[in-house]
């Protein structure tokens, strides 16, 4: 008589981690990443980079469905979390002021824009002249390029990679509501993915979409990214 082989039951360890439904789980360490609104005109006509420049006042009240679409989309008891510019602060607010209702603010440094360096303030049209690589083709420089004084997007990626690994560390099992930057944003997609910086360059990040990202037992998971408010 021959034995009969029994095969090995298969354990799927992510099983419970399947998005089935529309509503996310509670306690999962979760970004919900927003980028800030549209800033005045004449900032957008040079690189603005770190610098604090205002918001576009008639975009934030012709664009006032999309803040609410915001407040109502955003997890109730969240952590919010700026970066150290005004056009953060003015966004989470007017976020808030739409529906959310009042909450702590607390400015993250690590979220912060790409520092241009000593290329911030320059006309759009004056930056190939200083350029030492191509341009990529969807941002102003190259992911390696290093403004002088500056950093490059693989700077941003390692910068803002550390920030989110130390903030799923001390804010486990919780929301964050971040209102960041479009290259602080696509940092952190590159570092959830562990992709190129020049890569993560190719994401479209809008003003007021939001991408949000969860750190899991297994590790990172992207639920969504460019998500517009109200669309």
């Amino acid at each position: 008589m021959s034995a009969s082989v029994t095969s090995p039951k298969i354990v799927q360890s992510n099983q419970g981690n399947f998005l089935d439904t529309p509503q996310l789980a509670t306690g999962v360490t979760r970004f919900w990443l927003i980028r800030h609104a549209l800033v005045e005109q004449n900032a957008r006509m040079s690189l603005y980079g770190t610098l604090d420049v205002p918001l576009c006042p008639d975009s934030l009240i012709a664009q006032r469905p999309m803040y609410e679409a915001l407040a109502a989309r955003l997890p109730r008891k969240a952590r919010w979390l700026i970066s150290p510019l005004s056009r953060t602060r003015c966004t989470a607010e007017a976020i808030q002021d739409a529906g959310y209702g009042p909450a702590e603010l607390k400015v993250e440094p690590a979220l912060i824009e790409q520092n241009l360096g000593e290329w911030q303030g320059m006309a759009h049209q004056e930056l190939p002249d200083h350029l030492h690589l191509a341009p990529h083709p969807f941002w102003s420089v190259a992911a390696s390029e290093c403004p002088p004084k500056g950093e490059s997007m693989i700077d941003v990626c390692a910068r803002v990679g550390r920030g989110l690994d130390r903030l799923a560390e001390t804010y486990a099992g919780q929301d964050m509501i971040a209102v960041s930057h479009g290259g602080a944003i696509r940092a952190a997609l590159a570092h959830a993915l562990r992709i190129h910086a020049e890569t993560a360059l190719h994401f479209s990040i809008q003003n007021l979409s939001l991408t949000i990202l969860e750190r899991l037992e297994e590790g990172w998971r992207v639920v969504t990214v460019n998500e517009l408010p109200g669309i």
